[in-house]
């Protein structure tokens, strides 16, 4: 994923002035992967929530 600058910027505002440098990781990572979800639900690649459950119920048994 590519991110423009000012987003890492408008990023780095909201943050506490002193961060440690995995949570400033964590949150770059966060951020890459809820905009990958958001892209992927706008595109219709989604999986029922009944489909998750009949799946990872097997895990279980």
């Amino acid at each position: 994923m590519i991110v423009e600058k000012n987003q890492i910027l408008e990023m780095i505002k909201g943050l506490p002035e002193k961060i440690d440098v995995e949570e400033l990781i964590y949150t770059l990572y966060l951020k890459q992967k809820l905009e990958t979800a958001e892209k992927d639900v706008r595109e219709g690649r989604l999986v029922a929530h009944e489909d998750v459950v009949k799946e990872t119920s097997k895990w279980f048994k």
